[in-house]
């Protein structure tokens, strides 16, 4: 647990960044925060926001970290619902969401930092401390106090993104030792984690991959550059002056530095980059081997979520053999493609995916114990992933099943259909959905997002898509929008885009 940390142009050395880990973890104990108990964080890509997890981590507490999109009232069900104790929040975001602070909660500002206020456009007030409110820093650093407080680590209390509903939160039990060997072990293989590794995480770090990629890199004592927020040539730049050997990227950044002009993708030399962990969402397969043409056999991708732990992973060697494959099974994962009965499906049959690694404890949802149970088949558990498994053991995603429309009797999965769509020229997000249809029951509708300065028009997204997918497959509707409601990891917000469209029905296929 000694990492290096660089963020905008500042480094904290190994020994300064465990010290301020070791008087953060004693600041939080004297706030009455123990085992078990949740330490809130709503904060922005900073250094900050690793050493509350690592103080937290080490104090045997739990660590729930909030989307700093969220509004009063999701941030009221987040901290009630996981009966957290002490909150801490940038100091502009706290003024957004303060209304939905319950009065229990003990909060603490963190000021933004410079390279923060720059990136997200925060005017300089937003750097001022809340009135009434202690900054973390002064707390901390307020009296000298003991750092002997290590006990058996604390873990996450992870919150699934809502893309379809309210979130639940995830109670994990305790992880045994061998399952944190293992679960490091299991890294290595997935996210390519070792000693000593000069890592470069963007992605928003309030999701459950990219932080989980800083934290077991930061246990690896790594050389943590921490980026605000993506920005495609920044991370081009990074790579070259840094000497950047490990990336956590997802497909939407592939896709925004696949979009960089030529002359500016030519500009920098990235032979420096061994490992490239992608996960959250399905890369698409033409985007995937852009970036293998580009960067070479460095991109790996795995499939994993929140509440099984990592289950598969694929090389670039073996995506070039298999596109748009997720990989194989490691080693400790068992997974299944079962029918709705509960029956294994023969080879190259599509069905539900259950899975879980050894590595990850049992669990349940807080204050819904009915949804685990329901996701629970054969000893494992789905979370409603479509696939199958080809005669060499590759998986193949084709959707989730909520998402998959039923038109004419026909099943559609819309995930083959954005993954072409994403390719367009002039495409810059885009989702694909039923919507109802008198004939049909279902038709289909893209929701498209323009690159900047593009103009299309829907017979021309359907022209494109008739060249790629079958007939039936293409979008009778297409819809154009300034931004789609899609999370920076790729998941986009389905719900919000097709629940208007059935508002009016009793049904919902």
């Amino acid at each position: 647990m000694n990492p290096t940390v660089h963020f905008d142009k500042q480094v904290e050395d190994a020994p300064s960044f465990f010290d301020k880990v070791s008087r953060a973890a004693a600041a939080l104990a004297a706030c009455g925060v123990g085992p078990g108990d949740v330490v809130a964080i709503m904060l922005r890509n900073e250094p900050v926001l690793l050493e509350m997890v690592l103080a937290a981590r080490w104090i045997g507490a739990r660590w729930c970290m909030i989307n700093w999109h969220f509004k009063a009232d999701e941030v009221h069900y987040i901290l009630t619902d996981s009966a957290a104790t002490v909150l801490v929040v940038h100091t502009d975001l706290l003024a957004a969401v303060g209304a939905g602070v319950p009065d229990a909660v003990q909060v603490f500002v963190a000021r933004p930092a410079a390279a923060t206020r720059r990136a997200f456009r925060l005017g300089d007030d937003a750097g001022h401390a809340a009135a009434g409110r202690q900054t973390w820093e002064a707390y901390r650093d307020a009296e000298a106090r003991p750092a002997a407080l290590q006990q058996a680590p604390g873990s996450a209390m992870l919150y699934t993104s809502g893309t379809s509903g309210v979130p639940k939160g995830i109670l994990r039990e305790p992880a045994t030792p061998e399952q944190i060997q293992t679960s490091l072990q299991m890294g290595r293989i997935a996210l390519g984690i070792e000693p000593g590794m000069r890592a470069l995480i963007s992605a928003p770090l309030y999701h459950a991959a990219p932080m989980s990629y800083l934290l077991q890199a930061a246990l690896n004592d790594a050389q943590l550059w921490i980026e605000p927020r993506f920005d495609a040539e920044q991370t081009l730049r990074l790579i070259e002056s840094q000497r950047i050997t490990h990336l956590y990227l997802v497909a939407t950044m592939f896709v925004r530095l696949l979009a960089l002009a030529p002359e500016v993708r030519a500009r920098y030399e990235l032979g420096s980059v061994k490992f490239v962990a992608s996960t959250g969402s399905p890369c698409p397969r033409e985007v995937k081997l852009r970036m293998i043409e580009w960067w070479g056999p460095v991109i790996h991708e795995a499939y994993a979520a929140s509440e099984l732990g990592y289950i598969t992973h694929i090389d670039s060697e073996e995506s070039l053999r298999k596109p748009g494959s997720a990989g194989r099974v490691i080693e400790g994962a068992t997974l299944e493609v079962l029918s709705d009965a509960g029956d294994e499906l023969p080879t190259g049959s599509v069905g539900l995916l259950y899975a879980r690694h050894l590595a990850t404890p049992d669990f349940t949802y807080s204050h819904n114990d009915e949804a685990r149970r329901k996701m629970e088949c054969r000893g494992l558990w789905t979370l409603g992933d479509m696939g199958y498994l080809d005669e060499d053991g590759y998986l193949f995603i084709v959707d989730r099943r909520s998402d998959m429309v039923i038109s004419g009797g026909v099943n559609i999965y819309p995930a083959e259909i954005e993954a072409a769509l994403i390719t367009m020229p002039g495409v810059a997000d885009c989702a694909v959905f039923g919507i109802p249809d008198d004939e049909f029951g279902e038709a289909l509708l893209a929701a498209v997002q323009l690159t900047e300065g593009a103009a299309l028009t829907a017979e021309q997204v359907r022209a494109y898509l008739r060249e790629r997918i079958a007939g039936y497959k293409v979008p009778r509707q297409v819809s154009f929008h300034a931004q789609l409601p899609r999370e920076d990891t790729g998941k986009i917000f389905k719900r919000r885009l097709r629940d208007p469209y059935w508002a009016h029905l009793k049904r919902r296929v």
